[in-house]
């Protein structure tokens, strides 16, 4: 994945981009080839009428996987039920025959999920950079030594 610009609106400069994880209802390998292609172009709908991007999309029998990028005005959680709920109406309407032997009641995803935060730098790097703001001398400026 190659480095996304920041994006910017009205008052906010930002970069947020999570990695998500879904899981299939009782682990059930369920995701065929053509359903996992549909759930990428619907997460990728889904995403984007919540101002939000997916950068990118794997999966295999009983999980996905999206890297998504996402607004900083949103509630993480409320994004993320609603990804679950919205893809979920769409496969079960979709691929109703092809789920009937694994689910009987309309359940589809697991109610837990995974999310963690993703960017360009380590955890440490960021630590120590906010570590050292204010310790070296910047050109041109001098540091006044604090009142004795």
């Amino acid at each position: 994945m190659e480095t996304q610009p920041n994006k910017s609106s009205s008052n906010a400069v930002y970069s947020l981009k999570l990695h998500i994880i879904f899981v299939t209802k009782y682990r059930r390998k369920v995701l065929s080839p053509d359903l996992l292609e549909y759930l990428q172009s619907a997460f990728g709908e889904i995403l984007s009428d919540w101002r939000c991007t997916l950068l990118e999309f794997g999966g295999e029998a009983d999980h996905v996987h999206l890297l998504a990028e996402i607004h900083p005005a949103l509630n993480i959680s409320t994004l993320i039920n609603n990804l679950k709920t919205a893809s979920a109406r769409r496969v079960r309407n979709r691929f109703s025959d092809h789920l009937k032997p694994f689910y009987w009641k309309p359940y589809f995803w697991h109610r837990a999920y995974y999310v963690g935060s993703v960017g360009a730098a380590t955890l440490e790097t960021v630590r120590r950079y906010v570590e050292s703001q204010g310790t070296t001398e910047k050109a041109g400026r001098r540091k006044t030594k604090p009142p004795a």
